[in-house]
């Protein structure tokens, strides 16, 4: 945790993979990108609901809801994947309608414009849920930390 404000926090989060757990990790693509973007640290804020009482530098389990994180990853990925291919369709029946000789010309142009609205989109629909609770994370608990075992030879 990097910060502590009124009723949220400031924590640092690090990407993780899977890596290294597997036998495959030197023939895997994940471990190859996962070596080339570094262990890449990212700031957010996380909502306190609870009040609780923590300080700079606690470890902390962050969570988000279920109905955010489908919503979120249908809207970022789906969305604009149907809005180019409803376009494209788009450009198929006008260049049917229209008679024009090049239509995959016309169906490529309104896919990519079709592609275009749906990041459009998805950029208003970030600004959406950007101050929306229900879409933010929250902190669920501070980790316990492990108690180290005594080093030997220190008790009497």
């Amino acid at each position: 945790m990097v910060s502590v404000e009124d009723d949220s926090v400031w924590v640092e989060t690090q990407r993780q993979t899977a890596c290294g757990h597997c036998a495959a990790k030197n023939g895997c693509g994940a471990h190859t990108l996962s070596k080339v973007m570094g262990a890449k640290r990212n700031r957010i804020n996380v909502l306190n609901p609870k009040a609780a009482v923590l300080s700079v530098g606690d470890e902390v389990v962050i969570g988000l809801t279920e109905h955010a994180l489908v919503r979120g990853s249908l809207a970022i990925y789906l969305l604009p994947l149907l809005s180019l291919f409803v376009f494209g369709l788009l450009g198929e029946v006008m260049a049917e309608q229209l008679l024009v000789s090049s239509a995959d010309l016309l169906v490529a142009a309104f896919g990519v414009v079709g592609l275009l609205v749906g990041f459009v989109w998805v950029k208003r629909f970030s600004r959406f849920v950007a101050v929306d609770p229900r879409y933010q994370p929250v902190l669920l608990r501070r980790k316990i930390p492990l108690v180290s075992p005594l080093p030997r030879g220190s008790g009497s």
